[in-house]
Formats: structure tokens, sequence, C-alpha cells
């Protein structure tokens, strides 16, 4: 399905993308290709070919929730590159 160069900007502006014509060009031919995939993919009969992912929570059991011992305030501050007591300390946004 090859699209237009046209088709192309209308993308680049959604994304907020200014392309030279040289990108615009190879982004039109990148496109159309895996549009072309997609397209091949649609052809295919998947009909007696079982989910793998997803279904429903009883077909795929979950671990046990159980409750654990969460980190010390040690160890969620032993990498912080900066601590204020015992907050980590970070540079402002905001000047």
């Amino acid at each position: 399905m090859p699209l237009t160069i046209k088709e192309v900007e209308h993308i680049a502006s959604l994304a907020r993308l200014q392309l030279s014509d040289a990108q615009k060009e190879r982004y039109r031919a990148q496109l159309s290709s895996i549009l072309d995939h997609i397209a091949k993919l649609k052809e295919l009969d998947t009909r007696d070919v079982p989910p793998t992912t997803g279904g429903s929570l009883t077909e795929m059991p979950l671990r046990a929730d159980e409750v654990r011992a969460g980190l010390t305030l040690e160890q969620v501050l032993a990498n912080a590159p900066e601590k204020h007591g015992d907050q980590f300390k970070v540079p402002p946004v905001f000047e």
C-alpha cells in the first residue's frame, strides 16, 4: 500500500516532525513497506490458532498475592546520588 508524500507530511505534522524532502521520501518507502507487511498478515487464516496471550484469569492462574516485607529506608536511599535526612534530594526544576 504505497503512501503519498502528502500522507507522510500529514503523519509528520501529527508527530510534530519537520522532515527534509529526502527524509519524506525515505519514510514514505519505509512506511509503505510496513503497511504491505500488515496487509499480508491480514490475509492469514487464524481461526484455528489458539490465543497465546491474554485469555481469562481462570485460564491463566496467577501467583498468590502474599504480603512481603518492603525495603528499609537505608536500602531505599543506598544508591541515591544525593539525600537530605531521610529524603531524596533532587535538583530544582524551576529556577
